[in-house]
């Protein structure tokens, strides 16, 4: 297959029926998969990635071919990479270091940021970001290994900010578990993100490490609407699960974080009170917000989506989104990825705030301590006698 016919593939010249008004019309990026195929999915379909010289689309011949096709199934692959702490110098984030104990994810969030990242795979961003999956079961032994290196220097290390740590296959794969075990034993602090009440499980482990002011843990409450919450992120836990793990986890002593991300503009940005007035009920004493981010595949992805799920609502969505990033789909600006500009991005900041300010959310800000580190032993290294 040539370059050309691949580019034709791509980008077939068909025109989305309702393009935000006033924008060059955009042809509509990917072919759908059929529903049954993708029954509990979140993507539409499973597009190339980018680097991909061909693409390949699934069509009928005339012979019924694709009713023969299977459904997309979850699949597991082993992560060989030999180190798990992620550096980054992003000046509009609180960490300088992560780690990702799997790799794709199968809650499937339509919106998802970490999407582009399957393409370094040779991996689709879309059905096969949220079906084939890759894990790291080494990450445990290797983050002791990075730990005791000469030279290392405790920081707050953060987990789940690409994908969950806490997704379906962790019931399984206790990774998650393994590398808590490993922070909790040399008194690492760790902060963790996640829309998963399987977070209750490790609260013996969160628990300890709490009182040693070591952990904090945030839950992303997209929305309380079951039908949204299970159409847009259908394999997450639902929001009544996630408020029920917020009030497990304060209960238990442990700082629990409600974070409204992503908001979506005339989706969800309507629910911004409402959630932070359920978390704090919940217990959380903390909030945050992310704007919705449509960086590379994303936002092709997210557009399927939304012309398959609320078309009626696609023109005023995609208006205000542009609207909030300078005319743009997307803008990657440090310091406004995160909160747009704007009269709505303003607007929707002022709604935050005065909502937290009355449900006394945010009045401290949890800081976790380094003092309770101690470098674990490097393989071989003689232990002293003092």
């Amino acid at each position: 297959m040539s370059r050309a016919s691949s580019h034709a593939l791509k980008h077939p010249p068909v025109t989305a029926p309702s393009a935000p008004a006033g924008a060059t019309p955009f042809p509509e990026l990917a072919v759908a998969i059929e529903r049954e195929r993708r029954r509990g999915r979140g993507a539409q379909s499973n597009d190339s990635g980018r680097f991909e010289a061909e693409a390949r689309v699934a069509f009928d011949d005339g012979w019924q071919s694709l009713d023969d096709l299977p459904p997309f199934k979850t699949t597991v692959s082993i992560d060989t990479s030999r180190k798990v702490i992620a550096r980054n110098d992003s000046p509009d984030i609180g960490f300088d270091r992560s780690i990702n104990p799997y790799r794709g994810c199968e809650h499937g969030c339509v919106y998802c940021f970490a999407r582009p990242t399957h393409a370094y795979l040779g991996l689709s961003p879309g059905l096969d970001f949220e079906s084939k999956l890759l894990v790291k079961p080494d990450a445990p032994e290797l983050l002791e290994k990075e730990l005791a290196a000469p030279g290392y220097e405790p920081r707050m290390i953060a987990i789940g900010t690409n994908t969950d740590p806490y997704q379906p296959i962790e019931c399984e794969h206790k990774i998650m578990r393994g590398i808590l075990e490993v922070l909790e034993r040399v008194g690492h602090p760790v902060g963790i993100v996640t829309k998963s009440a399987l977070v209750v499980r490790d609260i013996d482990i969160l628990q300890r490490m709490a009182k040693r002011n070591l952990v904090k843990v945030a839950l992303s409450v997209t929305t309380l609407d079951p039908k949204l919450a299970r159409t847009m992120e259908p394999r997450a836990s639902t929001p009544p699960k996630r408020l029920e793990a917020i009030r497990k986890l304060t209960d238990a002593g442990i700082p629990a974080t409600v974070m409204v991300a992503p908001v979506i503009p005339a989706l969800n940005d309507s629910e911004i009170e409402r959630i932070l007035d359920a978390a704090a009920h919940a217990g959380a004493k903390e909030a945050s917000y992310v704007l919705l981010r449509l960086p590379l595949e994303v936002r092709d992805l997210f557009r399927e989506w939304l012309m398959a799920n609320y078309p009626d609502r696609y023109r005023h969505v995609f208006t205000l989104i542009r609207d909030m990033r300078g005319g743009r789909d997307y803008d990657a600006k440090w310091g406004m990825r995160m909160k747009g500009t704007g009269p709505m991005a303003w607007m929707i900041g002022r709604r935050f705030e005065v909502a937290c300010e009355k449900l006394g959310l945010n009045k401290r800000r949890t800081k976790l301590t380094t003092d309770h580190f101690i470098k674990p032993n490097r393989n071989g290294q003689q232990l002293s006698l003092f």
